[in-house]
């Protein structure tokens, strides 16, 4: 029982059984839940669910590596979830536009690995699956920034 519930959260649920971007599909969740369950925090509420998901993430996310017995299981998206919201921190009241340009570009930082997302993923364990979705979603909220400054 308790590796199940194990595996249903670093699954974001079922937004990890897609037979279908299941990363993409964890990306999504965030995004849905984050207008009533993040964005109306304040920013010290924020920081401190990032913090108990990024930590939980990183347990989970090991957990589920030696249960699936498979490095970097592609079902595993408590990391694409903590990614997205992490790139909506900055942000007290995103319009629809900026949730659209979060997910972009988050997803394509995370896609496309750029340094040094690329080399935290090599890190072993939970903290990989993690920490390379982190840096993601840092990127994706400093690119959101600038456009949000320039627009």
């Amino acid at each position: 029982m308790r590796d199940r519930l194990i595996l249903c959260y670093a699954r974001v649920a079922f937004a990890g059984k897609s037979p279908v971007m299941p990363g993409t599909c964890g990306s999504l969740a965030a995004l849905l839940t984050a207008p009533y369950l993040f964005v109306p925090l304040p920013v010290a509420g924020r920081l401190l669910f990032l913090a108990l998901i990024l930590a939980s993430g990183i347990w989970a996310s090991g957990r589920a590596e030696k249960l699936l017995r498979r490095v970097d299981p592609p079902e595993v998206v408590i990391d694409e979830f903590f990614g997205q919201w992490l790139a909506l921190l900055p942000f007290a009241a995103p319009s629809f536009a900026e949730y659209a340009a979060a997910f972009i570009l988050f997803r394509f930082f995370d896609i496309t690995k750029l340094r040094p997302v690329k080399d935290l993923e090599a890190v072993a364990g939970g903290a990989g699956i993690m920490l390379d979705d982190a840096a993601a979603g840092l990127y994706a909220a400093l690119c959101l920034g600038l456009l949000r400054m320039l627009f």
